[in-house]
């Protein structure tokens, strides 16, 4: 328990390819959390619940500091295609992923509509 799993990012995108320290994404099972650090310092986390077979997005968020990087879409993009290997749907309350999703129609088949709609 708290075990932590370092994830390697299949596809890095080119501005972050020129940086010194590319971003890497962490999930953390135990909290429920993925981390996103940049040498070592985290910089954003995505929260998420699984119940039954659905991977429930609860909350996003990126340091202020590191904002408008694309970090947060690297994040989202990165879980949501591990939703994907896994098999499972996706409920997306978190806003920021509700945003994504509204940009990414390549996700649209993971969704699955919430309780009430």
């Amino acid at each position: 328990m708290g075990e932590r799993a370092a994830i390697a990012l299949t596809a890095v995108p080119a501005r972050f390819a020129r940086m010194k320290a590319v971003p890497e994404i962490v999930a953390v099972p135990a909290e429920s959390r993925y981390v996103l650090t940049i040498e070592g310092e985290r910089v954003g986390f995505m929260d998420y619940r699984v119940r039954e077979e659905a991977f429930i997005a609860v909350h996003t968020e990126v340091d202020p500091a590191y904002s408008g990087q694309g970090l947060g879409e690297l994040l989202v993009r990165h879980v949501l295609d591990q939703v994907r290997d896994t098999g499972m749907s996706l409920r997306p309350l978190c806003p920021f992923v509700q945003r994504f999703l509204q940009k990414h129609h390549e996700y649209d088949d993971l969704v699955v509509p919430t309780e009430g709609n």
